[in-house]
């Protein structure tokens, strides 16, 4: 039965596998304690006794220690990717709740939510403090769900790809693989998400449908039919997929630079803190081409999931190509950069956490020909 428990849990969340620092000390505990009860004679005749493999089971590395033992691509890298993309996406996401409130209540009633700090005022006088983070719930679960697909898949479909084109191919166009692998994920990820963002959209801009996602979504499933929560699926798949290419392939390229151009040493001789720095900055400036890309079909989800039976014509109708374009993008454009370099930030601080380097930084070697 222990058995059955610990292969359910990634091996390097209990693993006792020692660091160099831990066998170095291990090997002067044992030296010392040796020391004492040997003869010059037999010091050179020296041999395991039971206090020594004791002590060497005793001694754990830390996850923060380099030599954990994660091997690249295995079971465990995945899992670890996928606990660093619900962390990333989920928390972020869920601390930006106010300001994608009032993105969201900007597309969809304009003519109330006339400018950033109106749209602020009116949320403080109509529902109070409290009403910022209405729809908190739906928001954390949805994107936890979405960030573990995006980042686990990606790492999955990056390595798939890239052994499917061959080491020089990989070299010549490795963005390919960027994009191909990406935006592979990103349509397993908008099915767990869809669900919840069309409850999330329907509490946060219909004041009084729901309290959150335990009203929210019985409520909108009597309403529209379990069918009603994939209502938004191709606008979402229109939104993300584009937002997931640019964000995954521009932060790789951005990080690539970064390192190339900007810091006078390669990668591996650069401190932890300073290459957790590279993954904010990269990640912030891809953030802001991810909502111009993304944005047109960010109105249309919103729209879509606001107004029952409405359709994508409706919806260009009424805001208009132009508005499709503009309604709101400031706005989005601080929160998706923020957002984004945060998630790349806590994406690679948790990788480093467990052990495995950061992401990005390092062009792929060509295979040498015979």
């Amino acid at each position: 039965m222990e058995s059955s428990k610990n292969s359910l849990i990634p091996s390097f969340l209990y693993s006792s596998s020692s660091s160099p620092r831990s066998v170095l000390l291990d090997q002067v505990l044992n030296s010392n304690s040796n020391a004492a009860f040997q003869s010059p004679n037999n010091l050179e005749k020296k041999s395991p006794s039971p206090t020594m493999v004791s002590r060497k089971n005793f001694l754990i590395a830390s996850p923060t220690e380099p030599g954990k033992g994660i091997e690249m691509y295995s079971r465990d890298f995945y899992a670890a990717c996928t606990v660093g993309g619900i962390l990333s996406c989920g928390l972020t996401h869920m601390a930006v709740t106010p300001l994608d409130l009032v993105k969201c209540n900007m597309q969809i009633d304009p003519a109330k939510y006339k400018s950033i700090s109106s749209g602020f005022g009116v949320l403080l006088k109509e529902q109070g403090v409290r009403g910022f983070f209405r729809g908190w719930v739906p928001t954390l679960l949805g994107y936890s769900a979405q960030g573990a697909c995006k980042f686990g898949f990606y790492e999955f479909f990056k390595k798939y790809y890239s052994d499917l084109a061959g080491p020089e191919f990989v070299a010549k166009y490795k963005t390919l693989i960027y994009l191909a692998g990406s935006a592979s994920a990103e349509v397993i990820a908008d099915v767990a998400l869809c669900p919840f963002e069309a409850v999330k959209v329907r509490v946060q801009t219909q004041p009084g449908f729901a309290r959150g996602m335990s009203d929210g979504f019985p409520k909108f499933v009597k309403s529209e039919g379990y069918g009603g929560l994939y209502k938004g699926l191709a606008p979402l798949w229109g939104r993300q997929i584009p937002y997931t290419m640019m964000k995954f392939a521009s932060f790789e390229t951005i990080v690539e630079m970064i390192y190339k151009y900007a810091i006078p040493n390669p990668k591996h001789e650069c401190s932890k803190g300073l290459q957790l720095g590279v993954s904010f900055a990269g990640g912030y400036v891809a953030g802001v081409f991810c909502a111009i890309v993304s944005h047109p079909a960010d109105n249309l989800v919103s729209f879509l999931n606001n107004a029952k039976g409405a359709t994508v014509g409706d919806a260009v109708k009424k805001i208009g190509m132009v508005g499709l374009f503009t309604r709101g993008l400031p706005l989005r454009i601080v929160m998706i950069g923020t957002l984004t370099g945060a998630q790349w930030g806590l994406y690679d601080a948790f990788k480093v956490f467990v052990g495995l380097p950061t992401t990005g930084g390092v062009t792929p070697v060509p295979a040498a020909k015979a």
